[in-house]
């Protein structure tokens, strides 16, 4: 990809998933003869977009170390930490010497393994000139309901709600110093989340809805299916 500013990628994978309920993380679950991440890390780099792609993982990580991609050159392992938001600023902490303020960081989410180039590029090049950035999002097609307990209490305008994806696009500089300025909030739950937190307004970018999070046991089936259908 030729362009003049830098992109640099960040994989928070230092989660356990439980809702998987398998004897492993989800990231290094087997899918379509590779592990979760496999998948996922392979994707960021042959989109040609990323300078390097740092990857936070536990310390107590056994499974990574075996994987011949956390050897690749443009792979950089990064300590995980408790929450998501820790992992990532970790990950950005491993990239200072190289990355520059203004240059871009795309988060991604280890256990999306169906990202596609084109979204990919087409997020790059949607919010490479915004002042602040944005993140890959979805429309909701179904009719929301808030809840109280398992009551309805109102029906909510899908008009204004979207579901956020990643990768989660911000410069350098400002996603470091949110997330540090936001640590330890629980309301952090992404990258867009700490920047709205300081009073900005992230760019929503359309993505496509076969990039999904592989969250529960089915999901590794829907993932093959469509790997093989992008194929």
């Amino acid at each position: 990809m030729n362009q003049s500013f830098k992109c640099w990628a960040v994989v928070p994978a230092a989660g356990v998933g439980k809702r998987m309920q398998a004897d492993r993380p989800k990231q290094y679950l087997p899918l379509a003869g590779k592990t979760v991440i496999e998948h996922t890390l392979s994707r960021l780099l042959q989109s040609g977009a990323f300078q390097s792609v740092a990857v936070a993982i536990s310390l107590e990580d056994p499974y990574w170390p075996e994987l011949e991609i956390s050897r690749h050159p443009q792979i950089i392992t990064a300590p995980g930490g408790r929450e998501r938001a820790d992992s990532v600023l970790s990950a950005l902490k491993s990239l200072q010497d190289n990355a520059a303020e203004d240059d871009w960081v795309l988060v991604h989410d280890a256990a999306r393994p169906c990202l596609t180039a084109d979204d990919i590029h087409l997020q790059i090049e949607t919010l490479k000139d915004d002042a602040v950035g944005g993140i890959l999002a979805l429309s909701s097609h179904d009719t929301l309901k808030h809840v109280d307990g398992n009551s309805i209490t109102a029906t909510i305008d899908r008009k204004h709600v979207w579901r956020a994806l990643t990768p989660q696009m911000f410069k350098y500089g400002m996603l470091r110093d949110a997330l540090q300025q936001t640590e330890g909030n629980p309301a952090i739950t992404d990258e867009a989340s700490a920047l709205e937190l300081l009073g900005f307004q992230p760019k929503i970018v359309e993505g496509r809805p076969d990039n999904i999070k592989i969250t529960r046991p089915e999901d590794l089936a829907l993932a093959q299916f469509y790997m093989e259908q992008q194929a």
